[in-house]
């Protein structure tokens, strides 16, 4: 059998241009066009042609990179200098141009506002395209690791205690170091830099003690994470949020958020999704993470739809009923009372200090004692109470739009839309963890992933590359 060999001295192995490195139908051209289509103005990128000084690379094909390589998991400096090196999909996105990986991290680094942009002008496109319509949307959050360890979270507490033994290290080292000059000896350079290492952390570790206030503990490597339990453990991480559009599943807003919780997002991620539609959306869907009614009453006064269940309708339990339950309790809406099935009235008795519950009581707790169902409706000495929210308005509304075949219908589709962004990017992309610190450098990556994960979607509602780069095209010009 005959075998064939490859000739590393062939001089025909590439191309004459780099324009044939890649076929016409290639993703990477996809990518190129929708960085091309991109309103620069807009995105907050700055093309200054007359700058003067050395020159510098061309930040548009910075952005192309940057955008390509973490659609394929590469979000590395390192990575994504050597694929500028290698790969021929990224030396024709980079048109041969070959940036360290130090210029590409500084880039990120230096442009977060800018990169924060970049899904907001891909849902304008996308709108532009016909393929958001911003109706109904989705909502959802899921824990991702910050670029910090679990260890450098700390107390305030712990953080007076590490001061003040910095104080008597630098007092130490300040000691030495005029011993040492004295002395003429050459070790006085390695212990002015270990004095200068100090007296920095010393300044980072003020700054945290005024921040931290009512905090119980801050991390040092990055202030704004929390520790959250998620399935793989407690770790130091961010509670992303995506609001997904009914349509075609595609991302419309990202933000990350420290609070652990879903309960009060809501409102604000649906708040910054119409922003990056610009326009009210009819419909809004979320599981029972959301479930707060206090939080969810602006959105149903805003005459949105709301079809959030409460956390009785997602354990989706048969309860059984009783002849006593509180829904056989009539409300007097005119004289605030209740009305048990044996006719007697419960009155208004009190609110708890910091509570948005109101507790309803027979004004003459011996009518419970006295009446033949006592011990069956309520064992209490006081007799039977009520419990209702101060918002208990809004929970009936949200519990029947719930349980309403709209509901329903629009419920069952939660889990496809919203939670396959999550999977694609968690696995597909191998976001394991964010790179960039802080709210800002987060929400950037979390913007560039959302961009990713709707323009694979792009290729494919459009049909393949080719239509997708003449679809482009076509709302450009």
């Amino acid at each position: 059998m005959a075998y064939k060999y490859g000739i590393r001295e062939q001089i025909t192995f590439l191309p004459d241009s780099i324009e044939k490195y890649v076929f016409d139908d290639d993703p990477v051209r996809a990518y190129d066009a929708f960085i091309d289509a991109i309103n620069l103005q807009e995105l907050g990128l700055e093309i200054d042609e007359s700058c003067v000084g050395n020159s510098s690379y061309d930040p548009i094909t910075m952005l192309k990179v940057l955008v390509y390589g973490y659609s394929y998991g590469w979000r590395s400096s390192r990575k994504l200098e050597r694929a500028l090196h290698h790969n021929l999909s990224f030396i024709w996105l980079s048109a041969g141009l070959k940036p360290d990986h130090k210029t590409l991290s500084n880039f990120r680094k230096n442009n977060k506002a800018v990169l924060k942009n970049v899904l907001k002008q891909c849902v304008r496109m996308c709108i532009k395209l016909d393929l958001i319509e911003g109706n109904i949307l989705f909502v959802d959050g899921s824990k991702m690791r910050a670029n910090a360890g679990n260890n450098q979270t700390i107390s305030k507490s712990s953080l007076q205690k590490l001061l003040n033994n910095l104080d008597v290290r630098i007092e130490a080292l300040m000691n030495e170091c005029q011993k040492i000059d004295q002395q003429e000896t050459q070790s006085l350079v390695r212990m002015k830099k270990e004095l200068k290492s100090k007296e920095n952390l010393k300044t980072k570790i003020n700054e945290l003690v005024k921040e931290i206030k009512d905090e119980k503990s801050i991390n040092i490597t990055d202030p704004d994470c929390k520790i959250m339990k998620g399935r793989q453990g407690s770790h130091a991480a961010y509670n992303s949020q995506i609001a997904v559009d009914e349509t075609h599943g595609l991302i419309v807003s990202v933000d990350a958020v420290q609070e652990v919780v879903d309960r009060d997002q809501l409102e604000q991620q649906i708040v910054q999704a119409e922003h990056n539609l610009g326009k009210t959306c009819e419909i809004v869907c979320a599981d029972a993470g959301y479930s707060s009614v206090d939080a969810l009453k602006p959105l149903v006064e805003s005459e949105r739809t709301i079809i959030v269940p409460n956390d009785k309708q997602a354990q989706k339990k048969a309860f059984i009923e009783t002849p006593f339950d509180k829904d056989k309790f009539i409300y007097n809406t005119e004289n605030n009372t209740y009305t048990c099935p044996e006719g007697k009235e419960l009155y208004c008795s009190y609110q708890a200090k910091g509570s948005n519950k109101v507790v309803y009581r027979m004004k003459n707790y011996r009518n419970c004692l006295d009446c033949r169902h006592y011990g069956v409706c309520t064992s209490a000495k006081r007799g039977r109470t009520i419990n209702r929210l101060v918002n208990e308005q809004t929970q009936h509304i949200l519990k029947k739009t719930y349980e309403s075949s709209q509901g329903q219908e629009i419920y069952r589709k939660r889990k496809m839309k919203v939670e396959l962004p999550f999977g694609h990017i968690k696995r597909n992309l191998g976001m394991s963890s964010f790179l960039l610190r802080g709210f800002e450098g987060v929400n950037a990556e979390l913007s560039i992933l959302g961009s990713c994960f709707n323009i694979t979607r792009l290729i494919t509602i459009l049909g393949g590359v080719k239509p997708m780069v003449q679809a482009l095209s076509n709302i450009t010009h």
